[in-house]
């Protein structure tokens, strides 16, 4: 039997409920996130329109109003750095061709119109500001191994000719598996006696190691080059442990986000004088605190928990919700996207609650002596529609058991949405394929 939330819990929220506005932000929000750190900022699913339209909003809220100085995306790093060099001004073209490294499947996730806007609007943010003042983008997933491998080789050809021989010595291990890594992750993690783990371990130390080189203009270049090493040793260990199971994977995953996280943090200090305030934009299975949910059940931990237990004063979770509507997804992995509609919230879901408080937009914010996150926190189910939507199997697919209230510090529900309006669903023939361990959900 699923679990059910009672009316007088509908009448309670139905009475604390903010409501939002289409065109404003609450301004007591901007100012919880504002006076923190680092602003988890979730989504219920990979392709909802409304999702990544007020979570831009809000980023630039915060980057104006309390001095945010970076962007951190679900994406991958090299594709990220991409984008950030176009919005500092450190390369031309359009801000579609800046988009242009998102050309693996699922492309939508960062290539529609929402982003293309965000990073049109903060190229012009940054213009004529000095780069220690400038807001920069950056990617903390770990799927893009080779892609890494080429921008270490990249910096160390005009860097250290001598070091990048070193390094394709040592990257060459993988091209034993014709670059296929779920080959290689099946033959490494069944104890074959074969593994590229010394090699890139070897690399990353001797990088980590190296003093800046010439910059051109450009003062992150060495730590690009560093993270892109370090990316490259974190997902030789993930696509190992892909046959042990999800825990073991997926723990890799979020560890390295969060590690991420710190290294940028570090760094940027390093650079401009001051702890930076982030932004991070990713799904809310990622962000928000694991603890609180059935991922915790299964021995998982996420960004939201780690982050949480790292840095506990200057972390804030928020997380979104929908009813219903229509989301951009694929129905399997590699497939063409579509848009779905989105099946009403399940009785006894968040979502269902949600709708039964009856505004289309609302807030829910927790307080000190409200009573609110005590309201909240039950177990309900929660809905998570990753790149995969499959609405015929989605109680089994796309639900898990979840206390709203000591899962985020806030909610935004918003009860009908529409599916995000991507440039462009085609995958480049020669796109490298490297299949996570989220398949099929796509988290």
């Amino acid at each position: 039997m699923e679990p059910a939330a009672s009316p007088h819990l509908c009448n309670e929220l139905r009475a604390r409920a903010r409501t939002l506005d289409t065109d404003a932000l609450d301004d007591d929000l901007l100012r919880a996130l504002g006076s923190r750190r680092l602003a988890l900022l979730g989504e219920a699913s990979h392709g909802t329109h409304e999702f990544y339209e007020v979570r831009a909003r809000i980023t630039q809220a915060l980057i104006e109003r309390h001095g945010f100085r970076a962007v951190v995306i679900e994406g991958d790093w090299p594709d990220a750095w991409r984008v950030n060099r176009w919005v500092r001004g450190l390369t031309g073209g359009s801000a579609h061709d800046a988009l242009g490294g998102f050309e693996r499947f699922p492309t939508w996730m960062w290539r529609n119109t929402v982003v293309l806007r965000f990073i049109a609007w903060l190229r012009r943010f940054n213009r004529d500001r000095a780069p220690w003042e400038q807001v920069g983008v950056y990617g903390m997933d770990l799927y893009s191994l080779f892609a890494s491998v080429r921008a270490v080789l990249a910096y160390l050809d005009k860097a250290d000719p001598e070091a990048a021989l070193r390094a394709r010595r040592r990257y060459a291990c993988f091209d034993h598996f014709q670059q296929d890594l779920q080959a290689y992750g099946y033959a490494a993690g069944f104890g074959t006696g074969f593994s590229c783990e010394d090699a890139v371990v070897a690399q990353l130390t001797e990088l980590l190691r190296t003093a800046p080189a010439d910059d051109e203009g450009d003062p992150d270049a060495l730590f690009h080059a560093q993270q892109n090493a370090r990316l490259v040793r974190n997902a030789e260990q993930y696509y190992r442990s892909m046959f042990r199971g999800r825990a073991s994977s997926w723990n890799l995953r979020d560890l390295h986000m969060a590690d991420t996280l710190q290294a940028l943090s570090a760094h940027l200090q390093q650079r401009t004088g001051a702890a930076p305030r982030m932004a991070v934009w990713a799904h809310n299975s990622h962000l928000g605190d694991a603890r609180a949910t059935g991922m915790a059940d299964q021995g998982e931990w996420n960004v939201g928990e780690l982050m949480r237990k790292r840095w506990p004063d200057d972390t804030f979770l928020l997380g979104f919700t929908t009813y219903d509507g229509s989301v951009r997804a694929a129905s399997e992995w590699d497939e063409p996207a579509q848009v779905k509609q989105v099946m009403p919230g399940l009785a006894g879901s968040w979502e269902a609650l949600f709708h039964e408080v009856g505004r289309e937009r609302f807030l829910l914010l927790p307080q000190d002596g409200d009573g609110l996150r005590q309201l909240l926190d039950q177990p309900l189910l929660e809905r998570a529609i990753g790149v995969i939507y499959l609405p015929e199997t989605e109680r089994r697919s796309h639900y898990f058991s979840a206390r709203i209230g000591a899962q985020f510090d806030a909610v935004i529900h918003i009860d009908r949405t529409r599916a995000l309006d991507a440039l462009d669903d085609r995958v480049p023939e020669n796109a490298e394929i490297e299949v996570p361990e989220t398949y099929p959900e796509g988290i």
